[in-house]
């Protein structure tokens, strides 16, 4: 099964500051039938206007990822960590037991982000934080692990979850393929372009929910930058 999600039946709600579209019901946006995707819980996709942000605030038993599309995000947390993420870079915040953060939008334009939210495998685990830069050119053409809890994926951010985040960067007509294992979903969004999916077409900030098959395999019908989800 392969279902577009259009980004115009997103759950939405503009602050001002902050212009959210939810793929899962969150905050005050809720649909019984977008609660989860298995294990994952939260897909947002934010823009955050220059100098502003999100405030302290705490989170427990999750692991959040934050792949950040356009301009740059600065994290805070009561760890003592501090670190700036640019545009194609990720960070990871496993909340353990409690952490506060705060994630500001400290440029002179637009911040666009993905935050995406997977429940951990275990809790009560210590919290951590940590960020890492991925080239695009290195995800030229095919997918590339950005973050992982899953064997095999050492090199990528460690999450405390069966699940991946892949991302790809392809030039208009270029595929790439993802190999789904047996008992998995995926859920992928183009940040930008327009691919084609099994015979179905999605636009740059659709939802793309996949269950049921062996693989997808992703045209690029212009160019495009698709982040995938693969979890239990």
């Amino acid at each position: 099964m392969i279902e577009i999600r259009p980004y115009s039946t997103l759950g939405a709600a503009n602050h001002g500051w902050l212009n959210a579209h939810h793929h899962f019901s969150f905050a005050e946006y809720h649909d019984p039938a977008r609660m989860n995707w298995g294990r994952l819980r939260v897909w947002n996709d934010d823009v955050i206007a220059p100098q502003s942000g999100f405030p302290t605030h705490p989170h427990r038993d999750m692991e959040i990822i934050t792949y950040v599309r356009k301009g740059a995000i600065t994290h805070e947390d009561s760890l003592g960590n501090r670190g700036r993420t640019v545009a194609g870079d990720v960070q990871v915040m496993s909340a353990g037991t409690g952490i506060a953060h705060s994630e500001y939008n400290l440029e002179d334009e637009s911040t666009e982000i993905f935050q995406i939210w997977i429940y951990p495998d275990r809790s009560g685990l210590p919290p951590a934080w940590g960020t890492q830069p991925f080239p695009v050119g290195e995800r030229a053409g095919s997918f590339v692990t950005l973050a992982s809890g899953m064997a095999g994926d050492e090199e990528a951010l460690p999450i405390r979850a069966d699940a991946r985040l892949v991302a790809a960067t392809l030039s208009a007509g270029q595929v790439a393929e993802y190999a789904i294992g047996a008992d998995r979903k995926v859920y992928l969004v183009p940040a930008s372009g327009r691919i084609e999916i099994d015979g179905q077409v999605a636009a740059a900030r659709d939802g793309i929910a996949v269950q049921g098959v062996e693989r997808v395999t992703v045209k690029a019908l212009e160019d495009s930058e698709i982040v995938l989800v693969d979890v239990r």
